[in-house]
């Protein structure tokens, strides 16, 4: 596997796990990242997610996760930065994380592969792209459920 087969498959890990959280948030790409054998993708979710809500996504997906028979390596239960952190069979690392102002990212990180070029996403978020901006703006999405 190298590096763009592995960010597909990563981009597909993020895809899967927003799909089984239920109801919808609103993302937009994160920043891409390379190192010397894997690579990183990132969806950062735009829906304000309150604090009362916050450990139900992470529940929503740790479940997806061992459902999908990922292995959950850590969960943080920080009433601030909570946050779960799993592993693929194959050696994928996920995690969904809660960082400044309440707002929830999620990262792929693959296992060490064959260098090549990464393209970036091709997955459309559901919301703004906010391409070229970075850092992403803070969730600015009301949702009468995460809100």
């Amino acid at each position: 596997m190298d590096m763009q087969e592995a960010a597909e498959r990563s981009d597909a890990m993020l895809d899967a796990v927003l799909e089984a959280v239920d109801p919808d948030l609103q993302w937009a790409h994160g920043p891409t990242t390379t190192r010397a054998c894997g690579v990183t993708r990132r969806r950062t979710v735009m829906t304000v997610v309150s604090a009362d809500r916050r450990q139900t996504f992470l529940d929503r997906a740790e479940a997806f996760w061992r459902k999908s028979d990922y292995r959950i390596k850590a969960v943080n239960k920080d009433e601030v930065f909570p946050a779960v952190y799993a592993v693929t069979e194959a050696g994928f690392g996920v995690s969904v994380s809660f960082r400044g102002k309440g707002q929830a990212f999620l990262e792929a990180d693959s296992p060490c592969v064959k260098e090549s070029k990464v393209a970036p996403p091709t997955a459309e978020p559901n919301g703004p792209a906010y391409e070229g901006v970075y850092p992403l703006p803070r969730p600015n999405v009301r949702s009468d459920f995460w809100s």
